[in-house]
């Protein structure tokens, strides 16, 4: 059986770009460029040049090798000849292999967003499309609000569509604008345009989250007869985003009936990368993975209840719907108050210990765990804190130095200049191999001044932590009133790209940080030496 081909086709840099809070800088195009490339996609869109500095020093050269590079801009405007259209001139001049046009489908927006008549609009369409396949590029229309355009005037819609077309658009792609678009109805009008004229190779689907079925509804174009699929990394993008194409690239490779009528430019050995991919991205971003995302997230594949657990260790298949490894990710079989005997045991074999399940260590640990998760503690969301834990039940921890004592203080204070300032200082005593040694640091906060003075001078140890970084804080209240109880996550990180979290409870939310910066401090001191996932069986 011949299988078709899909096309992927990555609007990350420029519609991911709309993201509240996203902000792309050269250099983050270019090295997201390369990732995407490297990674297999068919199609890489950078952007609008000639809209804005980045874009068009972006579009100075041509930023990928194998995945086309792909300019995005406007139709021509009415009442000027596509050759002297200052907007298309911008993208026929960018290094880029393709040019996707976007254009009005829907008569409503042609009236009131571009103030021109339908055929003028229709026109448009054809002089663009023209003018890019004369440059030698690839040609491909965006017909903006198709669906809604659809729904409203079907006769105009597919007026557009085949207007692009017929004019040798390669791509003519259907976009769901405002998402909200259901995937029957998807389905019903993706046949429509393949019984008006335009095959379904020739058609792709761009699909927004706004009901949350951007892939679902990407998905059902494809079963339709589509064969090219817009999204974006870890489905960034405006309001709720597009569709995520983490999702949509190991649905396709691994599931049926895609896998069996379907070849991409991605196969499974590719396929492997893809965690490494959307966590890469995420890193760029600066901003924490999404835990829960499919395939690729923490807890994809992590399994919290203990009879869980039991059956994983029997047989994956009960638990799993993929193997993890074949997307890059990995089991995760959590410990809590909610595990039994196999959680523990397959997530010490993890870490390289090895013990026996009817080791009275083993049991003792577990006690121990459900007994301070009942005081507030949360081990499946500190890995770090529960490899420590569980050393010093089961082997050892070197005992690198202990603290002997600290102090925060706030103060509110005029500084030289006449202002009204805070100030946060915190004092820390430590004994090193006998010695007694005190740092003091001055931050921003008490728990930031408590970190800069915990890591100030560790003595021997001082160059091992040089790399040690906190990148993320959390805090929460388990409980009301005056005496609560906090709670305080944090997320670490080195120069290897490792990441770890430890936790800290305490009535006293500077006490419960520093019980986790400590656990922070020590797991790095045990990852220098091999020791983070190994416990000393003697």
């Amino acid at each position: 059986m011949t299988r078709d081909r899909l096309y992927i086709f990555d609007t990350t840099l420029r519609d991911g770009q709309q993201t509240p809070g996203i902000d792309f800088s050269v250099e983050d195009k270019i090295a997201i460029a390369e990732m995407l490339d490297a990674f297999g996609l068919d199609y890489v869109e950078g952007g609008y040049p000639g809209a804005n500095p980045t874009d068009t020093a972006f579009f100075a050269k041509r930023r990928t090798r194998h995945a086309r590079f792909v300019a995005f801009g406007m139709t021509k405007r009415a009442g000027v000849s596509a050759a002297n259209d200052p907007g298309l001139a911008s993208l026929l001049q960018s290094n880029s292999d393709a040019i996707c046009l976007v254009a009005k489908s829907w008569d409503y927006h042609v009236t009131v967003a571009l103030g021109c008549s339908n055929e003028e609009n229709l026109d448009n369409i054809r002089a663009s499309v023209a003018a890019v396949v004369a440059s030698g590029r690839e040609a491909m229309i965006d017909c903006e609000h198709f669906f809604d355009g659809y729904k409203a005037n079907s006769a105009y819609a597919l007026a557009c569509a085949c207007a692009a077309y017929e004019s040798g658009a390669r791509w003519v792609v259907l976009c769901d604008t405002n998402g909200g678009t259901q995937p029957s109805e998807i389905r019903d009008i993706v046949a429509a345009v393949i019984a008006a004229g335009i095959p379904g190779d020739r058609l792709g689907i761009h699909a927004h989250n706004d009901t949350g079925q951007a892939v679902a509804n990407s998905l059902a174009a494809v079963e339709a007869g589509v064969r090219q699929i817009q999204g974006t990394l870890n489905g960034i993008g405006e309001r709720c985003g597009n569709a995520n194409l983490v999702t949509l690239i190991p649905t396709l490779v691994l599931k049926a009936p895609y896998a069996e009528r379907f070849t991409l430019g991605i196969d499974r050995e590719r396929l492997q990368g893809l965690t490494a991919l959307s966590h890469a991205f995420d890193e760029r971003l600066n901003r924490s993975p999404d835990h829960q995302m499919p395939y690729v997230g923490a807890s994809a594949f992590a399994t919290k209840a203990g009879i869980h657990a039991s059956a994983l260790l029997k047989d994956p298949r009960t638990y799993e719907h993929v193997p993890p490894e074949t997307v890059g990710n990995l089991r995760k079989v959590m410990v809590s108050d909610q595990g039994g005997k196999a959680n523990f045991i397959n997530a010490l074999k993890r870490r390289g210990i090895v013990v026996d399940k009817d080791d009275p260590k083993l049991d003792r640990l577990i006690a121990l765990v459900k007994e301070r998760e009942a005081q507030g503690y949360a081990y499946e969301g500190a890995d770090a804190s529960f490899s420590i834990l569980a050393q010093r039940i089961l082997g050892s921890v070197p005992d690198f130095f202990r603290v002997e004592g600290f102090r925060v203080m706030v103060e509110r204070r005029y500084d030289a200049n006449g202002q009204m300032k805070t100030v946060s200082e915190a004092v820390v005593r430590l004994s090193i191999e006998g010695e007694m040694m005190m740092s003091v640091a001055e931050g921003h906060g008490p728990v930031n001044a408590l970190d800069l003075a915990l890591r100030k001078d560790l003595g021997r140890y001082q160059s091992e932590i040089a790399d040690l970084e906190l990148v993320d804080y959390k805090v929460r209240i388990l409980n009301g009133g005056t005496e609560a109880i906090t709670r305080v996550l944090i997320e670490s990180a080195d120069s290897t790209g490792a990441r770890w979290w430890t936790v800290g409870v305490s009535d006293n939310i500077i006490d419960a940080s520093f019980q986790a910066l400590m656990d922070s401090v020590i797991y790095k001191l045990l990852k220098n030496r091999g020791e983070a996932g190994r416990a000393a069986a003697e």
